[in-house]
């Protein structure tokens, strides 16, 4: 929280009803001794979405605002988040007295997080506040066509979604490649409500996919302090290693002792697996490690080499670029971006080579299973029952031919 106190501002009163009209978040307190602030009805509001190259001056002045009161709120929120930093799209609230002094400001920095700038004494406060969304419990369920996302609803919303469900199953289904047509998927995910309308999704609570025969399922559970996803058996489903480094991509070339080179039209070994994808795609680490080498090295090009436990040892070569701060001795996470794919080196087109080591040996990628992160504590067992045996009912009773199914329902 940050506060600014310019002089010559007389106008404490007014908190508790800024605090109040800001987006109906938890009101502010009046400070005591205080008159009481005027009524609401003498509250002028000011409310929309920020659109292309807004800025704050641009509404202030558009809006004939005091220039005092902008400079004063500028400066409160410097160290929470600078009111120069609009993204188009992002609705706001501007409330006023009768004399136009401003009062509040309210702005959604993000989905998550609220920006909040209220007159206090004489100056203002600034802090960023949780957006206090209504959780409801949603169902949807389909038959994959041709892929994921185009069976979940077609918007912005579902994308994500999509790209969630396959976080949650990357470390056992490739969503490129093993995807058929006629799988199916079932999925329990909370929804996120604000002022009567849906806005977007929030944790995937239970899902279910049946590829090519094959059923998998997950199960939200906090364990420990921490929530992950858990399958029937109350193993986590995630993995030492990522299934693939990358998304949006087809493999152009196996690991074999024995291929054609495509350049040098010579035989030899390769050690690692080719996935062709546009240029620029972001290449992800597939294990937690640290980076040993980030440069140019002869053929590879512009190569990473991750050291993980165990003996494991991943590399990435032919990138275009290394993503920001990628450098020998970075420790990175699993998934985090290090890099985009390129055609540097000796290659032919951009695609990514992706090799897999363990104590100097090497591995082809597509048939190491890594062991998985660990289970439920016995302690808690009785408590993930419950909670699969209830998700268990939910997934059985979504009809994958229905599509989207009754958003909000209580489980």
């Amino acid at each position: 929280m940050r506060k600014y106190m310019p002089a010559g501002v007389a106008t404490a009163v007014l908190l508790a009803v800024a605090g109040i009209l800001l987006f109906r978040s938890a009101p502010v307190a009046e400070p005591p001794g205080e008159a009481a602030p005027p009524q609401e009805a003498e509250i002028r509001t000011i409310e929309g979405t920020v659109l292309r190259g807004d800025t704050v001056a641009g509404l202030f002045h558009r809006n004939r605002l005091r220039v005092e009161d902008l400079f004063g709120m500028r400066q409160a929120a410097a160290g929470v988040h600078a009111l120069k930093n609009l993204s188009a799209g992002r609705p706001y609230r501007i409330t006023l007295d009768p004399d136009n002094n401003v009062l509040s400001l309210a702005y959604h920095v993000n989905e998550m997080e609220l920006l909040r700038v209220v007159r206090l004494g004489e100056g203002f406060e600034a802090e960023k506040v949780p957006i206090a969304y209504e959780r409801r419990d949603g169902t949807l369920g389909g038959v994959i066509r041709s892929s994921l996302y185009s069976a979940l609803p077609d918007d912005d919303r579902s994308t994500q979604l999509a790209l969630e469900l396959s976080d949650i199953f990357s470390w056992d289904v490739d969503f490129n490649t093993d995807l058929r047509t006629g799988d199916t998927f079932r999925v329990v995910v909370e929804e996120l409500w604000l002022g009567g309308e849906f806005r977007r999704y929030g944790n995937v609570l239970a899902a279910e996919l049946v590829i090519d025969g094959n059923t998998f399922r997950a199960y939200r559970f906090e364990d420990g302090g921490h929530a992950d996803y858990f399958d029937d058996t109350g193993r986590v489903l995630r993995r030492a290693f990522l299934k693939a480094p990358l998304s949006y991509r087809r493999i152009s070339s196996g690991f074999t002792r024995r291929r054609l080179h495509p350049i040098l039209k010579i035989v030899q070994p390769h050690l690692g697996v080719d996935y062709s994808a546009p240029a620029g795609t972001p290449v992800s680490s597939t294990g937690e490690g640290t980076v040993t080498f980030a440069g140019y090295k002869g053929p590879n090009g512009n190569l990473v080499i991750v050291r993980h436990g165990k003996g494991y040892v991943t590399s990435y070569g032919h990138l275009s670029r290394f993503a920001k701060g990628i450098r020998a001795g970075t420790r990175v996470r699993q998934g985090d971006v290090i890099g985009y794919v390129g055609a540097t080196g000796r290659a032919t087109g951009p695609h990514l080579d992706y090799r897999m080591k363990r104590n100097g040996v090497f591995l082809n990628p597509l048939k190491v299973a890594p062991p998985r992160g660990g289970e439920v504590a016995s302690a808690r067992m009785d408590d993930f029952r419950a909670t699969q045996n209830r998700m268990q009912g939910v997934l059985a009773g979504i009809d994958t031919g229905s599509g989207y199914a009754a958003a909000g329902q209580d489980l």
